[in-house]
């Protein structure tokens, strides 16, 4: 296993072409991560590697800087390929590696997954690609039919490997694996390194070098308190003590099952807290809508288990709740890392009910032993909760109908009625787009669009 390297950090120092440096100067991205610095020379070398890391680690720039160096644009042709547990994160690593690569004019990226049609999918496949980021189930759906062909891959990427043999990938990942050539280079980065994994890398990997990053999270941005409960009845009004006191613009709460997701979602949401589920029985459909409402501020409280979180894209996040410990430390460890990241501060607030295993290592960990803090007084119960600071508007026109954002925002402000720094995220998709308008003028914003034009067209529009 490599310690940390000794030499620079700065992304200047390694072999990389001149249009990736040029574009990290552009993004501001000087000075490397932990994992960067010890994975990147070895992946631009073609060397094998497993890479070991919390997110937020800056691992996906690493995988996604190694894999557009050695791409040949003028070679039409699957070159390289990620793999990922879920859509989510499969989502975000497709539009960070878009983001590196914006220096490097023609490369295509191509996202496969499921939850969503299947014939654009084919379409896409039909014009070809250099990048596919894809979940194993989609991938051999579309492998079985012919679709897929994987014969010219020369890096294969497996992210968040952990989950995707706890989701029950195996034998999908096999079927992948056999259509790749066995002249390759394959990258593997999973947060923990289960014996399953050993198992993979010693049948899909050449001699890999292993790099390990046990960054802990800086306590000066994250804050973490605990709160030991007499009994599991107890943990719902705690929730609510903290929701209301704290009053986090947004939050995740974790829970270890989907029933339990659905069931705290849900009292809260009786509660009068905006609160919404995700997890894995939602349809895709659904779990995308609920993600964009809080990324974009419209919905405060988000109830998730660990792998419906995974890929979660959210710039600041106030705070975290365990609602339970999670069975597994380095579990813990990501979920507490999902708040006070990019240098924001942020908070973790963690529910037991008995010391144990879990909370020896926790307290290793912060460097300070666990003690229960007291809850606020039940007088804050009578508080009215939060509400959201934005509303989605859901427009009935997407990329198929040439919309843009900047389409969306001169509709919005024309007549200056409106202006700019009322409207947050404009998102569009091939047949529908969302714009985020702050609560106050939300029913002018509405009104605005279904009465009006966007470029000369009447669309169909309504609150999420």
């Amino acid at each position: 296993m490599l310690s940390q390297s000794k030499t620079s950090s700065a992304f200047s120092s390694l072999p990389l072409k001149s249009e990736l440096t040029s574009n990290l100067e552009t993004m501001g991205y000087e000075k490397m991560t932990l994992i960067q610095e010890q994975s990147l020379p070895l992946i631009l070398k073609g060397e094998d590697v497993i890479g070991q890391a919390k997110t937020g680690s800056g691992k996906t720039a690493a995988f996604g800087l190694g894999l557009l160096n050695k791409l040949d644009v003028k070679r039409f042709r699957i070159q390289s390929l990620v793999l990922c547990p879920t859509r989510e994160l499969a989502d975000q690593v497709a539009k960070e590696i878009r983001t590196l690569a914006r220096g490097i004019h023609n490369i295509k990226v191509l996202t496969l997954c499921g939850g969503v049609p299947m014939g654009p999918q084919i379409g896409s496949l039909e014009h070809g690609a250099h990048i596919i980021v894809g979940t194993p189930g989609r991938l051999t759906d579309h492998l079985s039919r012919g679709r897929l062909d994987l014969s010219n891959v020369n890096l294969l990427i497996l992210d968040e490997a952990d989950r995707m043999l706890e989701m029950g990938f195996q034998d999908a990942l096999d079927q992948i694996l056999g259509e790749t050539p066995h002249q390759r280079q394959t990258l593997l980065f999973s947060a923990t390194f289960p014996k399953q994994i050993k198992s993979m890398t010693e049948s899909i990997m050449y001699a890999p070098k292993r790099v390990e990053v046990k960054e802990t999270h800086d306590n000066s941005s994250i804050e973490q308190h605990f709160y030991c409960l007499k009994n599991n009845d107890q943990r719902m009004q705690a929730l609510r003590l903290l929701l209301l006191d704290k009053r986090p613009e947004s939050a995740v709460v974790f829970c270890n099952t989907k029933r339990e997701t659905q069931q705290v979602a849900d009292e809260l949401a009786n509660l009068g807290f905006s609160a919404l589920a995700i997890h894995g029985d939602l349809e895709q459909r659904d779990r995308d809508r609920v993600l964009l409402q809080f990324a974009n501020k419209s919905l405060n409280v988000l109830v998730a288990t660990d792998v419906a979180a995974r890929g979660l894209d959210i710039d600041a996040l106030d705070a975290v709740f365990n609602y339970h410990l999670p069975f597994d430390f380095e579990v813990h460890t990501h979920r507490v890392g999902r708040t006070g990241r990019a240098g924001s501060k942020g908070s973790a607030y963690t529910f037991y009910t008995e010391k144990g295993y879990i909370t020896e290592l926790i307290g290793e960990s912060i460097g300070r032993q666990i003690t229960s803090e007291a809850l606020p007084s039940d007088n804050i119960l009578a508080d009215i909760p939060p509400v959201p600071e934005m509303k989605t508007i859901q427009i009935d026109g997407g990329k198929k109908q040439k919309l843009r954002p900047g389409d969306i925002l001169g509709a919005l402000t024309n007549g200056k009625e409106i202006s700019g720094d009322e409207i947050g995220k404009i998102q569009i998709s091939d047949i529908r787009a969302f714009v985020a308008v702050n609560r106050r003028i939300a029913k002018r914003a509405l009104n605005k669009l279904k009465d009006g034009k966007i470029k000369g067209r009447n669309f169909r529009a309504w609150l999420v």
